[in-house]
C-alpha cells in the first residue's frame, strides 16, 4: 500500500477503561487519516467544503479487528485507493502494530454537493489526482 502512510501514537482518550483502543475511536482517527490523505493530494477538506462545496461522506464502511492496540503503541494507518468511480472512492486501510496487523477497513466515499447534498461526479481536477495515485498504487505493485 503505497498511497499514504500516517504514524500515530495510541492515546489515552482513544481508550477504553482496560486501555484497550474503543473502536469509535478507531473511527475518528480514520477520519482524520482520511482529512490528511486529502489535504496530501492537495485538495484540503477546507477547501472542498467551504470554497468548493463538495462533500466526501461515508456511504460504506466494513471492518475487521485482528488483535487490540493498547495505549502508547505506535500504529501506522495506511490508505490505498482501490477504485475511482464517477461519484464514488473506494478506499482500502491497514492499520499496523509493532507486531502486524491490528486491523483493516473498507471504504466507500461519494462525492456530494452540499448545496443539494445529491451525488455528483468527481470534478475533472479531483478524479485527476485521485487517478494519478490510484496508478502509483499499480505501479508500485507491478515493480519487482
Amino acid at each position: 500500500m503505497t498511497s499514504f502512510s500516517f504514524d500515530r501514537d495510541l492515546r489515552f482518550g482513544d481508550c477504553d477503561p482496560s486501555g484497550i483502543a474503543y473502536f469509535p475511536s478507531y473511527l475518528n482517527i480514520l477520519r482524520g487519516v482520511v482529512e490528511e490523505f486529502w489535504a496530501t493530494i492537495g485538495f484540503p477538506w477546507p477547501e472542498l467544503i467551504t470554497v468548493r462545496k463538495i462533500g466526501t461522506p461515508t456511504v460504506h464502511l466494513t471492518c475487521d479487528f485482528s488483535r487490540p492496540s493498547k495505549f502508547g503503541d505506535r500504529l501506522t494507518f495506511r490508505l490505498r485507493i482501490n477504485k475511482v468511480g464517477r461519484a464514488s472512492l473506494h478506499l482500502e486501510h491497514a492499520v499496523l502494530g509493532a507486531d502486524g496487523m491490528r486491523w483493516r477497513a473498507r471504504q466507500i466515499l461519494a462525492a456530494t454537493s452540499l448545496v443539494d447534498h445529491h451525488a455528483i461526479p468527481w470534478p475533472d481536477d479531483v478524479r485527476a489526482a485521485l487517478m494519478a495515485h490510484l496508478n502509483a498504487d499499480e505501479q508500485a505493485e507491478a515493480t519487482p
